[in-house]
């Protein structure tokens, strides 16, 4: 069956929470658990992150970079991988961004997160609310990473 992590950041406008729901709906159409979790309500703990087969990581276009609870994330993932823990790396993942006009935090997205593992796809991008065609773009990337999280 495969279970499927979407870690993403969303407040203000909800339009990176509506991709995570679209990648969450994809995944679970596809067959995999699927979990949603917003580091704007809280922090993730990086030793459940060795329990998902795959992962969704997205955030909003912050000064051209990532927000904030994912930048933690990031830490707290590093420190725990540096603590020669098992399950913290070589995962399927894919990653998806929203911003309003900028645009530039896909190369620091793909950079940082590009240590995690094998991406499963090309980088999503919705300027402001996303569209018919993001939304179709964030399921299909859903169910690529359930299909990647059984051949875990």
């Amino acid at each position: 069956m495969g279970s499927v992590l979407v870690l993403y950041h969303s407040q203000e406008y909800g339009n990176t929470a509506a991709m995570a729901r679209a990648i969450g709906e994809g995944a679970e159409s596809a067959g995999a658990d699927v979990t949603l979790i917003n580091t704007n309500e809280h922090r993730f703990d990086p030793e459940q992150y060795r329990d998902f087969d795959a992962v969704a990581f997205g955030s909003p276009d912050y000064w051209s970079y990532i927000a904030g609870g994912l930048k933690v994330f990031l830490d707290d993932w590093y420190i725990a991988r540096k603590s020669n823990r098992r399950g913290m790396e070589n995962k399927p993942y894919g990653l998806f961004y929203s911003h309003g006009g900028g645009g530039d935090v896909r190369g620091p997205l793909e950079e940082l997160f590009g240590r995690m593992g094998s991406p499963v796809g090309a980088t999503i991008e919705s300027y402001g609310r996303p569209d018919h065609t993001v939304l179709a773009a964030c399921h299909e990337l859903g169910r690529r990473l359930a299909d990647a999280a059984r051949s875990v």
